[in-house]
C-alpha cells in the first residue's frame, strides 16, 4: 500500500500542514498528500461559495468546512499563547460572523482604456481581480460596486489606482474614492448626483489635496447601546455587526459590575459607550478625529464617560492612574500594546479585558501580564473576517 500524509492543521497563512511540517497549499485538515502531492480529499473540505476564490486574496479558506474552519481560528489562539507558555483557563469555540456581514471594505480600482477593474488584489499581488460576485460583503456594499465601476470610467484616470472605501452607516454606505480626478462644476454635480442617486450616508474624495465631503445630508453617525456617534471619514468600525456584538457581549463579561472602567485605545467609543450605562468610563484615544467624535457623542448624551486625546505608545497610563479603575478595557492596533501592557503589569487593576485582531501580540502581550501577576481566565476567538486567516479574540485577565 502507497503511504500517504495526513493534513492535521492549518497554518497561519491557510496552507495545510502534516504532522511531519511539511506545507501544502489548499490542504485541509484530514485530507491526505500522496506520494507524488496530489491532495486526496478529507472530510473537512467545501466547495469554494465564489467564482473568484483562489484569485481574490479576499478570502483564503473557502475550501473549508464550517467546523473546521472554526477550529483553525480557536487554534490560531491555542498556538500563539502555547508558543509563549501562556495558559488559559479556557479556550472557548470560534464564533464566525456569517457570510454575506462584512460592512466595511477598502477596495482598489484600476482604469485601462475604456475598462475599469474594482475589487480586492489578487493573493500576494498588486492585480486587482475584478469582482462580479462577493459572498463576503453586505448585499448593500455590494450593490454599490456595478455603479462605482461605471462611474469611474468617467471620473478615474487611466492606469493610476484608485482607492474606493466603503463602510455601512446608520443612514446607509459611505463611500470615499482616492485618487480620482473630478475637476469642474458638472463633474462635482456629477458625484452629487450620484450620491443621491444611490442613497449615500456620505460621499468624499481625495484628489491629491485631502479629502473633500461632497455629499452628506445628515450628519452620519453609528450607535454604540443607546448613543449613536458622529464618525469622522471611513472612522474604524469592527468589521461586521456580529463580530462587534460578540467582542462587546466578552467584554461585558469580563469587567463585571465595574463601577469605574478605562477604555484604552477607545476609537470612537465601541466599547466605552457599549458598557456605560450604570459607571464612570475614562477613555483615552491617540487619533484626535475619533475621540473628538466620542467626546461629542458623550457630552450630547449627557453619559459618565470622561475623555483623552493621549497617545498611549509614547504615553502610556502609569500604574498610579489605572490603579482607580475596577477594570482596564484594552484594544490595541495590530502591533499591541507593549509600552501599555508594561504598566499594566505593574498595576493593582484587579480586571483587563483584552481586544486583540492579532493572536501573537496578544500572546506576547499575555506572556507580559501573567508575568506580573495575572492568571488569563479565559479566551472567546472571533473570525470576523470569514474565510481568512485574520483571527481576532477577547480574553480576561484577572488578579487574586
Amino acid at each position: 500500500m502507497t503511504e500517504t500524509a495526513l493534513i492535521e492543521r492549518i497554518a497561519a497563512r491557510g496552507d495545510g500542514v502534516t504532522g511531519d511540517g511539511r506545507h501544502v497549499a489548499g490542504a485541509v485538515p484530514g485530507d491526505r498528500i500522496g506520494p507524488d502531492g496530489a491532495i486526496i480529499p478529507g472530510p473537512n473540505r467545501a466547495d469554494p461559495v465564489c467564482r473568484h476564490f483562489g484569485k481574490c486574496g479576499g478570502c483564503q479558506l473557502q475550501h473549508v468546512a464550517e467546523a473546521a474552519l472554526a477550529d483553525f481560528v480557536r487554534d490560531r489562539v491555542a498556538g500563539a499563547l502555547a508558543a509563549q507558555q501562556v495558559r488559559a483557563g479556557e479556550i472557548a469555540p470560534a464564533q464566525l460572523s456569517p457570510p454575506q456581514s462584512r460592512r466595511r471594505a477598502a477596495l482598489t480600482a484600476l482604469k485601462a482604456g475604456k475598462q475599469v477593474a474594482i475589487g480586492f488584489n489578487a493573493a500576494q499581488s498588486n492585480q486587482i481581480v475584478d469582482m462580479r460576485e462577493c459572498p463576503l460583503l453586505h448585499p448593500d456594499l455590494f450593490a454599490l460596486v456595478a455603479p462605482v465601476r461605471a462611474l469611474l470610467g468617467t471620473i478615474a484616470p487611466q492606469r493610476r489606482p484608485v482607492k474606493v472605501k466603503m463602510q455601512m452607516l446608520d443612514q446607509g454606505v459611505e463611500l470615499i474614492l482616492e485618487g480620482v480626478k473630478a475637476e469642474g462644476l458638472d463633474a462635482a454635480m456629477a458625484l452629487q448626483d450620484f450620491a443621491g442617486a444611490h442613497a449615500l450616508a456620505r460621499l468624499a474624495v481625495d484628489q491629491g489635496d485631502g479629502l473633500e465631503t461632497l455629499w452628506q445630508p445628515e450628519p452620519p453617525t453609528v450607535r454604540f447601546g443607546d448613543i449613536s456617534v458622529e464618525v469622522p471619514p471611513f472612522a474604524f468600525l469592527q468589521a461586521t455587526a456580529a463580530g462587534q456584538a460578540a467582542l462587546v457581549a466578552a467584554v461585558r463579561d469580563a469587567i463585571g459590575d465595574a463601577a469605574a472602567v478605562a477604555d484604552l485605545f477607545a476609537g470612537v467609543g465601541t466599547f466605552a459607550l457599549s458598557v456605560q450605562p450604570g459607571r464612570k468610563v475614562y477613555a483615552a484615544e491617540g487619533a484626535r478625529d475619533a475621540i473628538a467624535a466620542l467626546t461629542g457623542a458623550a457630552n450630547r448624551a449627557g453619559a459618565l464617560v470622561a475623555t483623552e486625546h493621549r497617545d498611549l505608545f509614547r504615553r502610556p497610563l502609569v500604574p498610579a492612574e489605572l490603579n482607580r479603575f475596577g477594570a482596564i478595557i484594552l484594544d490595541p492596533p495590530r502591533a499591541g500594546a507593549e509600552e501599555q501592557v508594561k504598566q499594566l503589569a505593574g498595576s493593582a487593576a484587579p480586571v483587563v479585558a483584552y481586544v486583540s485582531c492579532n493572536p501573537a501580540s496578544f500572546a506576547r502581550d499575555a506572556k507580559m501580564l501573567v508575568a506580573g501577576g495575572y492568571t488569563l481566565d479565559w479566551v472567546r476567538p472571533v473570525g470576523q473576517f470569514r474565510w481568512s486567516t485574520h483571527v481576532e479574540l477577547a480574553a480576561r485577565f484577572s488578579r487574586a
